[in-house]
């Protein structure tokens, strides 16, 4: 049995993916592939890059008409469904917010409340047609702006999963960044993959003790946390991850988790259980007969955490996890 590793730097994160069988060849072939894939999703799906399918929709929905091809859209009327799924707590036509709010690019700041109340005019999903008749796109408003951020990286190793079964690959893990990771078939040594998910950590630590770990086996975990891109204003913190419902970014929720079948489902469910919280985290956890799911909510200082399907040990000189 050989183990192959490699790695590539795409959609702002970094890829890495671990293969194992009995022909390395074949697994390094089939792993660059699937980074080949990836890239190719990159630059049609990034909202940077000015040449992208998405990025010419951006510049002439609110005009014309714009046509993708059929990938790009099945995978926005995919995002339609699960933005309606979710009661639009997930939402690819967030992009307004997300810019009023600093995080396009950049690390943060404070609006102005008018600027909030103008951005969110101008967001989501309802303000998008979808013409499966020619593939096309327009936007019933000015500025709409499809940010696919929560779900880009997660279909991008679906898609990258697929290629490595099209090769001959049995056993994978693959992630990127530390949002989405997906387990292909199951390693030599044991039933499945493990995966650590963190406890709740401040914005100058590094890491954090493992909260726990969920196996994986031809099934995806998404992680959505507000670290990462974020500020302090005053004694608050602002994480990137807005709420389409106020406009503002979450609060009072540090870490949402999922694991279901497929990787672009799992990455935007974690960001919608993360904008949800507690009030909405059954509702969203049954939207899926088999999935997983861990919430947890509060603050870095207290914290409590909310499972589904999951068994988890009460953690010791804090808030207390439960099971449901």
């Amino acid at each position: 049995m050989h183990t192959v590793t490699l790695a590539r730097n795409a959609m702002a994160t970094r890829f890495e993916m671990v293969l194992q069988g009995s022909d390395p060849r074949m697994l390094q072939s089939a792993g660059e592939a699937a980074l080949d894939e990836i890239e190719r999703l990159e630059a049609r799906l990034s909202l940077y890059r000015p040449t992208s399918e998405i990025a010419h929709v951006n510049a002439r929905a609110s005009r014309e008409s714009v046509k993708v091809t059929p990938e790009v859209f099945r995978l926005l009327q995919q995002a339609r469904n699960l933005s309606n799924e979710t009661d639009g707590l997930f939402d690819i036509a967030i992009g307004p917010l997300v810019r009023c709010w600093g995080f396009m690019g950049g690390t943060g700041h404070m609006p102005d409340p008018l600027q909030v109340e103008r951005a969110r005019e101008r967001a989501g999903m309802a303000l998008v047609n979808l013409n499966p008749d020619d593939s096309t796109v327009t936007f019933t408003r000015e500025g709409v702006l499809l940010d696919l951020g929560a779900i880009g990286k997660g279909y991008a190793l679906e898609q990258a999963a697929d290629i490595l079964r099209d090769c001959g690959v049995e056993s994978a893990l693959i992630h990127g960044g530390t949002s989405t990771v997906y387990g292909l078939g199951h390693p030599a040594d044991a039933a499945e993959w493990r995966v650590a998910i963190h406890e709740p950590r401040d914005s100058g630590q590094s890491e954090s003790p493992a909260l726990c770990s969920i196996g994986l086996v031809d099934s995806a975990l998404s992680v959505s946390a507000v670290w990462g891109r974020s500020f302090q204003e005053g004694k608050i913190h602002f994480g990137h991850v807005i709420d389409p419902r106020t406009g503002k970014p979450v609060t009072g929720v540090l870490i949402g988790a999922v694991a279901v079948k497929s990787a672009t489902e799992s990455d935007a469910f974690s960001t919608a259980l993360l904008t949800g919280g507690a009030s909405r985290f059954e509702r969203l956890t049954r939207l899926r007969p088999k999935m997983r799911a861990v919430l947890v909510t509060g603050t870095v200082k207290s914290w409590e955490v909310h499972t589904w399907h999951l068994d988890l040990p009460r953690s010791e000189g804090k808030a207390g996890a439960y099971s449901q």
